[in-house]
């Protein structure tokens, strides 16, 4: 079984397709390793998943320390990616860096991810400059969402599409090991990911990208009443949760549990 780092994530570039997920916490991460998931991304989409927001914006370094550390003491194999919090990296790559060697020192992480294109480019390089390796995030980027008007399909008009190439091209250029593509036409994410020599991870980005990577909680069944397009639900745990919850309270309040086998 293969140990993922930033270099096996880089160079998997044209030899294989990487089938990317979320997890928030211990015991979900120890399932994705053990399914050989070469790369795990905590991300702050945890905000809407675990805590209840409805955007990603109130969520907070210390939160996503937390369940970082959770993730990576779940994980052997697997690269385990922190998503950097909005306003945890913006105001100066001095900022950025101070909050993103926490997420190695204190939580484990092998690298962070920092959503943004050309603009952010001398940040990722002074991260990389500090021993610090970075996932880069364009397209659709939710912490923007307030600029860009919600949750919307990035790059169908030809200036935004050049402009989303620019973005590509200059993270490559500063560094980074991989690329997060969200929200964007299918043959745009073919065209980000050949004018690219790192690996491009596509979500709702059509299927040329290097790899995909999908929120765990769409790929179980968790939220049935919010199912993003470029999501596929490969199981119905919603459902099951809730009938195994309802059972055992069927079972308490009419004596059946607990029975002989569950008592000292």
């Amino acid at each position: 079984m293969t140990t993922w780092t930033v270099t096996a994530i880089r160079e998997s570039k044209g030899r294989r397709k990487l089938a990317c997920l979320t997890a928030y916490d211990y015991a979900l991460a120890r399932f994705l390793d053990a399914a050989e998931i070469p790369m795990i991304l905590v991300g702050d989409s945890l905000g809407m998943t675990v805590l209840g927001y409805e955007t990603t914006l109130p969520v907070t370094v210390e939160q996503m320390l937390h369940h970082t550390a959770a993730v990576t003491r779940g994980v052997s194999r697997a690269l385990v990616v922190a998503d950097m919090p909005f306003l945890s990296y913006q105001v100066s790559p001095r900022q950025a860096v101070a909050n993103a060697g926490r997420f190695l020192k204190e939580a484990g992480a092998g690298a962070v991810k920092v959503e943004g294109g050309t603009a952010r480019a001398p940040t990722v390089r002074a991260l990389i400059d500090n021993g610090i390796p970075v996932l880069g995030h364009i397209g659709l980027t939710p912490q923007s969402i307030r600029a860009t008007g919600g949750y919307r399909v990035q790059g169908r008009k030809p200036e935004q599409a050049a402009r989303l190439l620019e973005d590509a091209r200059a993270l490559a250029e500063a560094g980074v090991f991989a690329l997060v593509v969200e929200c964007v036409p299918a043959a745009l994410g073919a065209e980000i990911t050949a004018a690219v020599p790192v690996p491009t991870i596509g979500i709702g980005a059509g299927p040329d990208c290097d790899g995909q990577i999908l929120v765990l909680h769409d790929l179980l069944g968790l939220f049935p009443d919010l199912t993003p397009k470029f999501a596929r639900q490969y199981a119905d745990l919603g459902a099951s949760i809730g009938q195994a919850v309802r059972s055992y309270r069927a079972d308490v309040e009419a004596g059946r549990f607990p029975g002989a086998e569950n008592s000292y």
